[in-house]
């Protein structure tokens, strides 16, 4: 749809905008350019329609090369929104919606059949809309109306720039879902600039992050969050957003940390009332110093009489490192039909302790990132 080739910018004082771009944008993607101020991302954006033309290389919109092309034709075949929005104040809504078919030649009745079919789109009533001026509308349904000027003439691409910037969280989100709605209902094509990562994640089917001019890292959203290219993504991305792999979740990041212990010499029945006492089924057993001994279990205690816990503890138990990954205590734990497993250190001293439920909700958090997780395994806990 859209082919950057080497593609440059530079511009009459020296400042090298964009620097040797390569980019394809296939038919009926939705693309988000992102990256800090001065990045390029919108200098990119205007040279698909020649609002700056590129210093060398080459552009090519459905196989044609936008330099071969009249500009304003060009620009008449794209669509366009801005986060200025543009519309004409002393032209009506449906004036402003048909302008470029109006351009293009479209007869009366074909220009006020595609102003009533896109007013519907982003919720407006043609009957109420179409007469009013903007100045009668709110920012958000100004915007809107900006969005289906861009499709009037029923073009294969778009082109937006940040152009739900300047409204309040509720009416871009609101937006946002439209223009997603939009987009998957008639095909169309969008090369879309934001400095917003939450709207690029929640928009695009590809992201272009951006720097000095060049790509940096291009992927999906999944990609991107699972696997920042280097620091500076990371930090353009947000830490909190990230997504770390499920082999890259580390045991001491799930174990419980402080496991139910009892001492060797402790009576049976201290052993079983600190079991009630805890609401846990299983107790570890440690020395002094905190060297992991055993672990004792109602199975063991059930039918004895009196005794001490080491006289019944079970002594080889399978252990992990809280440097391993959880898919080894995953697999030890399905492997050896366990329900916990303890966590020691390299000195045998017992730092941790990981179960089924601390296990299921490390690796759901890795796969979905749903807070909600821990809410349902803590339930299924208790």
């Amino acid at each position: 749809m859209v082919r950057f080739e080497h593609v440059s910018k530079v511009y009459a004082d020296g400042t090298r905008a964009v620097k040797d771009l390569n980019l394809e944008v296939q038919r009926g993607e939705l693309i988000c350019l992102i990256g800090p101020s001065g990045c390029g991302k919108t200098t990119t954006l205007k040279m698909v329609n020649r609002l700056h033309e590129p210093t060398s290389g080459k552009i090519t919109v459905n196989g044609k090369d936008i330099m071969e092309m009249n500009p304003v034709e060009l620009r008449r075949s794209i669509g366009y929104v801005i986060q200025q929005i543009g519309l004409f104040p002393h032209m009506t809504i449906a004036q402003n919606v048909e302008l470029v078919p109006r351009l293009l030649g479209w007869d009366k009745e074909r220009r006020r059949k595609r102003v009533d079919e896109l007013l519907p789109l982003v919720g407006l009533d043609p009957d109420r809309y179409r007469n009013k001026y903007p100045r009668e509308l709110s920012g958000g349904q100004q915007q809107r109306v900006g969005v289906i000027r861009a499709l009037a003439a029923e073009p294969d691409l778009i082109l937006m720039d940040e152009p739900f910037g300047a409204l309040d969280p509720i009416t871009r989100e609101t937006l946002q879902d439209e223009l997603k709605r939009i987009q998957r209902q008639l095909k169309v094509t969008i090369m879309f600039v934001t400095h917003d990562m939450n709207e690029a994640l929640k928009l695009a089917d590809r992201i272009v992050v951006m720097k000095d001019g060049e790509i940096h890292q291009i992927g999906t959203p999944e990609e991107i969050l699972r696997h920042p290219k280097d620091e500076f993504v990371a930090q353009f991305i947000g830490r909190d957003r990230l997504m770390p792999a499920p082999e890259m979740v580390s045991v001491a990041e799930v174990m419980i940390r402080k496991p139910v212990t009892v001492y060797p010499d402790h009576g049976l029945a201290k052993a079983i009332a600190t079991m009630k006492a805890q609401r846990v089924n299983s107790l570890l057993v440690v020395d002094e110093g905190g060297r992991l001994l055993g672990m004792v279990t109602p199975e063991e205690l059930n039918g004895v009489g009196r005794g001490t816990v080491s006289d019944v503890m079970r002594r080889d138990i399978p252990t992990v490192l809280p440097t391993d990954r959880v898919q080894k205590a995953f697999r030890q734990m399905v492997q050896k039909h366990l329900d916990l497993l303890p966590v020691v250190d390299e000195q045998g001293l017992l730092v941790g302790l990981v179960t089924h439920t601390t296990l299921v909700d490390a690796l759901a958090r890795a796969v979905w990132r749903d807070d909600a997780v821990s809410s349902w395994t803590a339930g299924e806990a208790s």
